[in-house]
């Protein structure tokens, strides 16, 4: 059997083009041999240094309760819960179009930590400042491999570490393998920097 081989994704699960690209990488895990690993990264971090609208900055602030219940699931019951959560949280914040509807952020908590088998309660971490220092450590880790002029997803394959690959479209089967390899193949370089054109679509998640 083919051993496989770790990839770490750091994402935010507000981010849409996060979803997107995460739902590629598991699409990539049935055509070659890799295993997604799940970490935690914030846009709230990400950005409070920068100059951001105030509407964008008080749309990651919210987002923040978000990832502050998924560090806190993972500190009770391990790192092997993150990835059922994000898929929960995931299907409800972008395939459902729940994340238009602030008011709604606890119910979207509850609702997908209990569709992974988690308790509920662990809702209440999203206004605690608990999880903080756990979450800017696994932010730093992912986005000190990459620069602080990218977001979410960033993706490490061993010593290799980029942002991206931003997509619309949830590339599936074999195409997802090519572009796999594709990423691959360029972010090896260590003088390639950048390969970019103006998007021209908004991320589909079916």
């Amino acid at each position: 059997m083919t051993e496989k081989i770790p990839v770490d994704l750091w994402f935010d699960p507000a981010c849409p083009f996060a979803w997107v690209t995460s739902r590629w990488l598991l699409e990539v895990e049935k055509v070659r041999p890799v295993q997604p690993r799940w970490r935690i990264m914030s846009l709230s971090v990400l950005n409070e240094d920068k100059d951001v609208p105030d509407e964008y900055r008080e749309s990651t602030k919210r987002a923040m309760g978000t990832v502050r219940v998924v560090a806190a699931a993972a500190a009770k019951h391990g790192e092997q819960v993150v990835g059922p959560l994000y898929t929960e949280l995931g299907t409800l914040l972008h395939n459902q179009g729940l994340g238009k509807e602030p008011e709604r952020l606890r119910e979207i908590r509850e609702r997908a930590l209990e569709a992974a088998g988690l308790e509920k309660e662990l809702a209440d971490a999203a206004d605690s400042e608990e999880w903080d220092e756990a979450i800017r450590a696994s932010h730093n880790e992912g986005i000190d491999l990459v620069g602080q002029e990218v977001g979410t997803p960033v993706i490490r394959v061993g010593a290799n570490a980029f942002f991206g690959p931003v997509i619309t479209k949830i590339i599936r089967g074999e195409d997802a393998g090519r572009l796999w390899d594709g990423v691959l193949a360029v972010t090896a370089f260590d003088d390639f920097f950048e390969l970019k054109r103006s998007r021209t679509k908004r991320p589909q998640f079916d």
